[in-house]
């Protein structure tokens, strides 16, 4: 279990120390090479600092352009990684390795799910308030999540969402209207199941909370559950076997992928 901290990203501070060496050894100011690179100068500052996560185009361009000879781009990696808060970052991983993936979601529609502005409504919205480039951060870094629906072979994808969840305006109604739109477009796709559980179930099996099965290449199964910014991933057998048991439940008393479209295309009808 690992909460969420203000601590100072490692990562990005070393990439930001060798990103500025390597710049002043090709006798370049942040302006020159910002050019070169199509990034402001104040953006250069943000990445040399470690304050910004650069993206993997930049990464890349700028291990050319400073002759670095692949040392900028072996971090690639781990930059990625670390855009994510700590808590996420190995779920993050595994979440793109997976061939399965059940999402349950009593707070919020799913972060593979969310439009950029959904997202960024929820992180504007966290408690204690987070800062402007963060928030434009781990928007980017949920954004990147969704390669998932590109990827080949396509992975197994489904999702479980309360009711309450696809009603409440989050963002505002246009925002909430634009989201509720994404979710029918990636309910229709061949691998992905959406599901909601309606408000009235007398019988209703996931009152704990949400949570998130995973299984790999492999063939091994993990239960990855979040609350208030602390996680915890299960990989005990007996503990994944019971939020499986649990999983199963909750699909059979939810509304059919069909039910559950209809239900979505009946809340964008209403004013």
């Amino acid at each position: 279990m690992r909460p969420e901290s203000k601590s100072e990203n490692g990562v990005a501070v070393a990439f930001g120390r060798q990103l500025k060496l390597l710049r002043i050894r090709a006798g370049l100011d942040r302006v020159e090479f910002g050019n070169r690179v199509g990034y402001a100068a104040q953006s250069i500052a943000s990445f040399e600092q470690g304050r910004r996560i650069p993206q993997p185009e930049f990464v890349d361009k700028a291990d050319r352009v400073l002759d670095a000879g692949g040392l900028l781009m072996a971090l690639k990696e781990e930059l990625a990684r670390s855009q994510y808060p700590a808590f996420f970052r190995d779920m993050a991983r595994l979440e793109a390795e997976a061939v399965t993936l059940h999402v349950y979601a009593t707070l919020a529609v799913p972060g593979l799910l969310q439009t950029e502005d959904y997202a960024r409504a929820v992180f504007a919205m966290r408690r204690p308030l987070l800062d402007e480039e963060t928030i434009e951060q781990r928007v980017a870094a949920r954004m990147a999540r969704q390669e998932i629906f590109a990827r080949k072979p396509m992975p197994t994808l489904s999702f479980v969402i309360e009711e309450s969840v696809l009603r409440r305006p989050v963002g505002g109604r246009s925002v909430l209207h634009r989201q509720l739109e994404q979710i029918v477009e990636h309910g229709q796709r061949r691998n992905v199941e959406v599901q909601v559980m309606p408000t009235d179930r007398t019988e209703h099996c996931g009152l704990a909370g949400p949570f998130t099965l995973i299984e790999k290449h492999d063939g091994r199964r993990m239960a990855y559950v979040e609350v208030q910014r602390d996680s915890r991933l299960h990989t005990d057998w007996a503990v994944v076997r019971d939020v499986e048991e649990q999983h199963g439940i909750i699909r059979a008393q939810a509304l059919t992928p069909l039910e559950s479209l209809d239900v979505v295309m009946g809340l964008l009808g209403e004013k």
